[in-house]
């Protein structure tokens, strides 16, 4: 697959649409288009991964999906509901220490990141870490997706770095009788589970398993 292009398990995470949606949808209305990899399997250039997201977010708010897919995508972005930013919800950017490690993000450090979070981990605890640090990094993190400032796989780079480095933090909590036990889950077919990650490290600071 070409790394610019994402395979058909990738566009549904991303879009919220089912493989089985990607694909009648493809056979119905002639979109998306994907191409083929060197293993014959679908692979979707980023434009029409950016489109599919629009439309999904118009079907969500009570558009049809034919007429959808025959809107030009200019026509989609300005139909497309906007939500406020988080920035813009506290008038006021991020810090700039947390700015930049989205930049590190956004520079593919991976090694400078993850030292960047550790250090932050070891200084706030794992509590304050969450709340002050992870909290604000996701939002904005989404926010700039919707301002086109992010690119899919670099969501997907802090996404799996910052659950990496929970499920660490949470795994070096000291053992023990754990109690109550709490079941954490998602809604059908949500495989974001970050929010997660960071419910269940509050959960296990104050003994829970």
């Amino acid at each position: 697959m070409n790394a610019t292009h994402f395979n058909i398990t990738a566009v549904e995470r991303d879009t919220g649409l089912s493989k089985d949606v990607l694909r009648m949808w493809e056979r119905r209305y002639g979109f998306p288009v994907p191409e083929r990899d060197a293993n014959g399997e679908r692979c979707y250039p980023p434009e029409q991964v950016e489109r599919l997201r629009l439309i999904k977010r118009l079907m969500d708010a009570g558009h049809r999906p034919g007429k959808l897919i025959a809107t030009p995508v200019d026509e989609l972005a300005m139909l497309a509901p906007r939500r406020k930013t988080s920035a813009q919800a506290a008038d006021q950017p991020l810090p700039g220490e947390l700015e930049g490690l989205l930049t590190l993000i956004k520079q593919h450090d991976i090694a400078g990141y993850q030292q960047a979070m550790q250090q932050r981990l070891a200084r706030q605890g794992l509590q304050g870490f969450v709340q002050d640090t992870v909290a604000p990094l996701t939002g904005q993190v989404g926010d700039y997706w919707e301002q086109g400032r992010f690119e899919v796989f670099e969501e997907h780079l802090f996404t799996e770095l910052t659950k990496r480095l929970l499920r660490q933090a949470v795994a070096a909590l000291p053992a023990g009788p754990r109690e109550p036990r709490v079941l954490l889950t998602s809604v059908p077919d949500e495989q974001h589970v970050l929010g997660l990650l960071m419910v269940e490290a509050l959960f296990a600071l104050e003994g829970a398993e």
